[in-house]
């Protein structure tokens, strides 16, 4: 997948192209990325997805400071490669092209720019100028200019339709394996570890605490997760704990996310590292003293080694 910062000095072949945010890069966008790649080689031409950066909600929303998505940029990348997309073009969003009216977005960029033969969307895709850019907006704009227009329906489970909000509502209510296995894969977040307050040295479980790479990567639910750790090309397991920590802290607006790597004893601080999601164990407490953490945290690791095993 080559990957272009904007849409001038483009040199594609017969572009079939989709655009959209693809927040998470769920099972969803995958039914309508299957679908482009298909209709590309179809019609001898280049699969091409279209996004956006920043998210425009960043743009658009004054106050964005509680605003949380699923991936990051260079996540959403790694992962529409997977999807064996040819080409990906990231536009820049801000302001002033948040003001551009669909059928001007459609003729000006899509089609002079770059060069769209058939352009794919979403059952419920919306863009340009007050989200008028919809299925039928797109058609009326194209009936005149050298473009074709299919519209790709949702993906449905037995739950209903799958969509990035649902998603997000099942990570920040702790259902890690219900937003899995809408995801069509484990979550995951990214980070740097940074020293702590060092107490869970005192008592056998000594932690790793990680301060994500973006300020709008969705943290899940408060509690305590089985999770696989990974350390550059090493893959280990571990307990997370996500939280005040308020056996040993009454500040309950502090938040940290910590991990306790199994069998582990090295020291990271600097390190680059992930923690994929696995299963959620049990709700954050409060215990009367450190004796009672330390007893809940063994059991918390004979259920992370059962559920590894």
């Amino acid at each position: 997948m080559i990957v272009h910062d904007g849409y001038e000095n483009l040199n594609l072949n017969s572009p079939v192209a989709t655009l959209g945010i693809f927040d998470g890069v769920h099972r969803g966008h995958m039914a309508l990325l299957n679908c482009l790649v298909t209709r590309a080689k179809e019609l001898n031409g280049e699969s091409v997805v279209i996004t956006f950066s920043p998210h425009p909600r960043q743009v658009l929303e004054l106050d964005n400071k509680n605003l949380s998505f699923l991936t990051t940029m260079e996540e959403k990348k790694v992962l529409l490669e997977k999807a064996d997309i040819d080409h990906l073009i990231v536009i820049q969003f801000n302001s002033q092209f948040s003001k551009i009216p669909a059928c001007l977005f459609i003729s000006e960029i899509l089609i002079e720019k770059i060069r769209t033969k058939h352009l794919i969307i979403g059952y419920n895709h919306h863009f340009g100028l007050r989200g008028e850019g919809d299925f039928d907006t797109i058609k009326r704009c194209s009936e005149e200019l050298d473009l074709s227009v299919e519209q790709v329906q949702g993906y449905h489970t037995e739950e209903g339709a799958i969509s990035s909000s649902l998603i997000r509502e099942s990570l920040l209510n702790g259902r890690v394996e219900e937003a899995n296995r809408w995801l069509g894969y484990s979550y995951s977040v990214s980070g740097t570890v940074i020293e702590g307050r060092r107490i869970g040295r005192t008592i056998g479980f000594p932690t790793a605490n990680i301060k994500p790479d973006s300020q709008f990567k969705l943290i899940p639910e408060k509690g305590v997760y089985a999770v696989e750790v990974r350390l550059g090309n090493d893959v280990y397991y571990g307990m997370l704990n996500i939280g005040s920590n308020p056996t040993v802290n009454d500040d309950d607006s502090f938040r940290s996310i910590e991990v306790n790597i199994l069998n582990f004893e090295k020291e990271i601080y600097g390190r680059d590292i992930s923690v994929v999601f696995r299963k959620k164990l049990r709700d954050e407490k409060k215990f009367d003293n450190l004796k009672q953490l330390t007893e809940q945290m063994k059991l918390d690791e004979q259920e992370t080694l059962r559920l590894f095993a």
